[in-house]
């Protein structure tokens, strides 16, 4: 257990206090989601969507928007009491004080993918559920941390995340969801997964370390190999002590060399649940939201089937509800000339995708507009769309050719998580 999990758990008074908070008991199911884990899993999931108006990326919004509908309103016979939605705050965590190269190499977030980070942070406000973070400590650490508590009160526990480093929390009444799959995770899928149970993931991820949030772990070392020993010794303290017994010299060697890289590689891996928190769990308690201001923002994003989705389940006429003015897109984004730069046709400024046409604009069949300086006609605005149009260059790596079944699944699967899918079929007669 890291050093700051040794303090007693604190809860500071929260910004804003949840009308329907009351403490965990026996029977109530808290269901934590994994919000920074998620982000990027609907990102890379979701076919790319932009909102109509302004061009803005708005696919890992759409996703978690789904997601957080289903869990409130679809949900029939495992609807969480308490839920929260749990982020990291920022790389540096008390991990990267002993070990600086922790998650040091990571690139830089999709620069499409960027702008949707606040705009998620407000759908979950929109929601009216509890968006947590904490200075100094990851999402995993909270996570952890909750669903300790959770147990602690008899209550159970969903994890909403297919993270394998969360699996360790797995076992007394904690689970894992992952969304995008509608699978549960439990023990099986655990041992699965490492070959050992949830008691034991440590273990073998301070053997087999991480590439991608760079712990070292032990060279060599795989995890059919790591579960293998970890069942044989019990844990990595006893094999480390025991490695002169390995009879493979190379393995031998290498647990040898590097004893000391393995047990920085537990307290990496290892979750915290004992974090002061700053928001104590009967503050997580589920309400209802306010549905018209959830539908502000739905209609901001431009998110129609969700937007109707939850206006009839209010029984609120949508139309009458004004998109969240500070939102909402205030002007339509420039066409992009030659490196990036916006360009704007005469009569027209910056920040125009269809500037103002210029006086006489040339249409098909020759002629002219003859329209005002400033003024958009049927035609005029036809031509201009028709000129934009034939500007925009196709990025053909956006498309894809599904060439077998498990592909077409996955697809089928990003359907039902938008919401809507469109299929343009060929036919022989114009005769139905």
């Amino acid at each position: 257990m890291p050093t700051s999990a040794k303090s007693k758990t604190k809860a500071a008074a929260p910004a804003a206090s949840n009308p329907a908070a009351r403490p965990l008991k026996k029977g109530d199911h808290l269901f934590l989601v994994d919000g920074s884990g998620y982000i990027f899993r609907a990102y890379h999931a979701l076919p790319p969507l932009t909102r109509k108006s302004d061009g803005l990326q708005v696919n890992a919004v759409l996703g978690f928007c789904n997601m957080l509908w289903k869990l409130l309103a679809e949900m029939k016979n495992d609807k969480p009491t308490h839920l929260a939605v749990v982020f990291d705050k920022s790389e540096k965590t008390f991990r990267s004080d002993f070990y600086p190269e922790y998650k040091a190499h990571r690139p830089d977030a999709p620069e499409d993918l960027i702008p949707q980070f606040p705009l998620i942070r407000e759908a979950v406000h929109a929601f009216e559920i509890p968006c947590l973070e904490q200075a100094g400590f990851e999402a995993d650490d909270l996570i952890a941390t909750y669903a300790r508590l959770a147990t602690e009160a008899k209550a159970t526990t969903t994890i909403v995340s297919s993270d394998k480093d969360l699996m360790q929390l797995v076992g007394n009444g904690v689970t894992m969801y992952d969304t995008m799959k509608d699978r549960r995770i439990g023990r099986a899928e655990v041992i699965e997964k490492f070959g050992v149970g949830p008691e034991k993931v440590i273990e073998v991820q301070a053997l087999i370390g991480d590439s991608s949030d760079n712990v070292p772990g032990v060279p060599g070392i795989g995890v059919k190999t790591a579960a293998q020993l970890i069942g044989e010794y019990g844990d990595l303290e006893t094999l480390l002590k025991r490695a002169g017994e390995i009879k493979q010299d190379k393995r031998r060697q290498s647990l040898i060399d590097n004893a000391e890289i393995a047990r920085i590689s537990k307290r990496l891996v290892t979750l915290d649940q004992n974090v002061p928190l700053d928001v104590p769990v009967d503050q997580l308690a589920v309400h209802e939201p306010d549905y018209k201001h959830l539908i502000a923002f739905l209609k901001a994003m431009e998110f129609n089937t969700i937007t109707r989705r939850v206006a009839e389940k209010a029984e609120i006429d949508a139309s009458q509800v004004e998109a969240d003015a500070k939102l909402a897109s205030s002007s339509i984004p420039p066409l992009q000339g030659e490196g990036g730069a916006a360009s704007a046709a005469p009569g027209g400024v910056i920040g125009d995708l269809f500037p103002p046409p210029s006086p006489t604009l040339p249409h098909k069949g020759g002629g002219s507009t003859n329209a005002a300086p400033g003024t958009l006609t049927p035609i005029s605005l036809a031509a201009a769309r028709a000129e934009a149009a034939r500007e925009q260059k196709i990025d053909r790596s956006k498309y894809e050719c599904v060439r077998t079944l498990a592909r077409l699944k996955e697809w089928i699967a990003r359907a039902h998580e938008l919401g809507v899918v469109a299929v343009d079929t060929e036919t022989t007669s114009l005769d139905p």
